[in-house]
């Protein structure tokens, strides 16, 4: 399929994991495509792999937590591709750490890029997708941001503030043709995930809490986003669709 010929995408975190795997499938479906990521070695290697697929794009090493470089990172993209159709506001960090040892420079990290960054992205883009009249604006939350888990106060808190930002963000850009979304993803293996946690706890968690019997996979995320962006999901906007294998079913 290349539903998304002709069509610009903006993937942050595109370096690894999810955002990666993302802007492949974007990609593959045709998108013209700008790569952000603040990790260069990481945003090089999956340039390189996808300049090889044949893919346009453009790749742009910027922190989304720093207002300026998300203002420079949008103007490279429109500079280059003079519009923005998809915004894939993927970028975010986690670790673990209990509440009452989380240190005051901790939570203020965990909230600049994953609340406060994705906030400065999506205004940014919307601005332009407002003067086309059209645009998908896609979050990335998460399960964590639906209920809580232990030792991940400062990112549930984040992804709880994703998850409202969406719904408002609908309510306030729909009047504009502009939709949007989030994903909130439950355990899926990625470097991040990797960092954490052990084998062993990864076999024992899938057998124990996801009725699938499995974690997910980066291209389970990937497809939903790509997805939301089609036009199968054009009556779609506000909504945040639970990717967990069942987990949260019961």
């Amino acid at each position: 399929m290349r539903r998304f010929e002709g069509q610009v995408v903006v993937v942050t975190g595109a370096g690894r994991g999810i955002g990666r795997a993302t802007a492949e499938r974007f990609g593959a479906e045709g998108a013209q495509l700008a790569l952000v990521s603040d990790q260069a070695e990481d945003l090089a290697q999956a340039s390189e792999a996808m300049l090889a697929q044949g893919f346009e794009l453009l790749a742009i090493q910027a922190d989304i937590s720093d207002p300026a470089q998300v203002e420079r990172a949008v103007e490279r993209t429109m500079e280059r591709f003079g519009r923005i159709d998809v915004l894939v506001n993927n970028a975010g960090i986690a670790w673990e750490e209990p509440f009452l040892d989380i240190a005051d420079a901790n939570w203020q990290r965990i909230i600049s890029v994953n609340l406060n960054g994705m906030f400065y992205m999506a205004q940014r883009v919307s601005r332009h997708m407002a003067k086309q009249r059209s645009g998908c604006i896609l979050n990335m939350a998460s399960t964590n941001g639906l209920v809580g888990e232990e030792k991940y106060a400062h990112y549930n808190a984040s992804k709880g503030g994703v998850v409202l930002l969406t719904k408002t963000m609908a309510l306030e850009l729909g009047r504009y043709g502009i939709r949007v979304n989030a994903v909130c993803p439950g355990y899926i293996q990625t470097p991040m995930s990797e960092a954490i946690d052990d084998p062993e706890f990864v076999a024992a968690y899938a057998k124990d809490k996801i009725p699938l019997g499995r974690v997910g996979k980066t291209k389970d995320v990937a497809g939903v986003f790509a997805f939301l962006a089609s036009e199968d999901a054009a009556f779609m906007t506000g909504e945040c669709l639970v990717v967990d294998g069942g987990q949260l079913s019961s």
